[in-house]
This record gives structure tokens, sequence and C-alpha cells, in this order.
């Protein structure tokens, strides 16, 4: 199934901003919202931030309330994994964009859609976007974006044969 409508959390925002790598979000997703509290999160960091500044510019990013899932809630996590999951529970038909390994973990168990910076990475080299993920996932490791090297190894080897595994 191809991957059009995602909601996304901070992280893949601020981190995608951070290393130049924004532009990609609305060439894959012609539908992109970000929850008001994840707006919120992004757009009120005290420093001078790349997506602080471009994530209010973005016409291709909507901005939309969410109603808390009961279940999501149960799972205790921040405001805007809650918000991005739950929105996502709302609306089967999007794809939630989280790191966290518990927001992760709550989404499997909820069988929820789901995806990474790492995955819009590799999506965005599936589609012909980008020339090298292993580049595009090195300048995410700079900017702060936590990838295990065997990750990118693994992820730049797919790359280089053409081989890719979809689930």
């Amino acid at each position: 199934m191809r991957i059009e409508r995602v909601v996304i959390n901070a992280s893949p925002l601020i981190t995608l901003f951070r290393a130049g790598l924004h532009p990609l979000l609305p060439q894959l997703f012609p539908e992109l919202v970000v929850p008001t509290a994840v707006w919120d999160e992004v757009v009120s960091i005290t420093h001078d931030d790349l997506a602080a500044r471009g994530l209010p510019q973005a016409n291709w990013a909507q901005q939309r309330e969410t109603k808390e899932s009961p279940d999501v809630a149960a799972w205790v996590l921040g405001a805007g994994e809650t918000a991005v999951l739950s929105f996502a529970q709302h609306h089967r038909d999007f794809t939630a964009c989280v790191d966290d390994r518990e927001a992760r973990r709550c989404a499997a168990v909820l069988g929820l859609s789901m995806i990474g910076t790492a995955g819009v990475v590799v999506l965005a080299r599936r589609r012909g976007l980008i020339d090298s993920t292993e580049a595009a996932l090195r300048r995410l490791q700079a900017v702060g974006l936590w990838i295990s090297e065997p990750l990118i190894a693994k992820l730049a080897q797919a790359d280089t044969r053409g081989t890719w595994h979809t689930h």
C-alpha cells in the first residue's frame, strides 16, 4: 500500500528540517497533518531553530486539533506522540510518523500504520527523490537523530543493490 497520508511527530519534523530534508515531505505525502500538540512543541522551541522558523511557513503542513484516544492515553506517552497516534487511530487511512520506541510499540499493539524518519528517507530513495539513502541518513545523524550503524549499513547495502523489502 502506498503511503500518502501522514500524521507526523515533532522528532521527525525537527530532524528533517535541521538536515535540510524537509522538502521531501510534501513530495512524498500529498496530505501531511501536524497535530496541534506537535505544532506547539516544534514552534515554541525557545532557541532559533530551523523547524521552529520553517514549520509555520510550510503550506504543506496542516495543523489539526486531535481528540485523545483512551487506548493511546493508557500508554502515557508524550503529548506529541499521544496526539499523533490518537489521530492515526481515529483516521486509519493515515500513517503515523514517529521515532520514539514506546510510541512505535503502542502503534504496533494498536495495529496502526507507522513509519519513522529513516523510513521516510528509504521511501524518498525508492521514489527517486534522493540519490543516496546513506548520505541522507548521515545528514540526519549529524543533526541529532540516533540511527544505529548496523541499520545505516543495512539500508545503504539495500540501496546499492537496489533490493528493498516491503513490510
